[in-house]
């Protein structure tokens, strides 16, 4: 059964920092880009940052500078290091799993988790 396990959710300040990771199981995601994706109340889902497997990074503009992807293919994970944070950047923080980093930008037939909160308060 496929899996993607979302954990590092919580509660922070504005200015403050929060990790998340995603942990991949269930069939081999090592190759595959891996992205993340939120989705505040009232709001569409929408792209965050993606990793490819070889490493080239992509981020939605308002993220640029304040988080970081990263990815570790001999653990299957892939970490989001979300600093400087918002309460604009409140939502629930999805994993997102696909074969190509220009697919998974998307969400398309991607695989997802199930979700973890953040909560920047102000």
């Amino acid at each position: 059964q496929v899996q993607l396990v979302e954990s590092g959710g919580g509660l922070v300040q504005a200015g403050g920092s929060l990790r998340l990771s995603c942990a991949a199981s269930g069939r081999t995601f090592t190759t595959y880009a891996k992205g993340w994706f939120r989705q505040a109340p009232g709001k569409e889902r929408e792209f965050v940052a993606a990793i490819s497997w070889g490493g080239i990074t992509s981020y939605e503009d308002s993220v640029k500078g304040r988080f970081t992807i990263s990815r570790d293919n001999a653990k299957n994970t892939v970490d989001l290091q979300m600093n400087m944070l918002k309460p604009e950047d409140t939502a629930v923080y999805f994993c997102a799993a696909n074969t190509e980093l220009r697919t998974v930008r998307t969400g398309s037939g991607s695989y997802w988790g199930q979700g973890t909160q953040v909560t920047v308060s102000s």
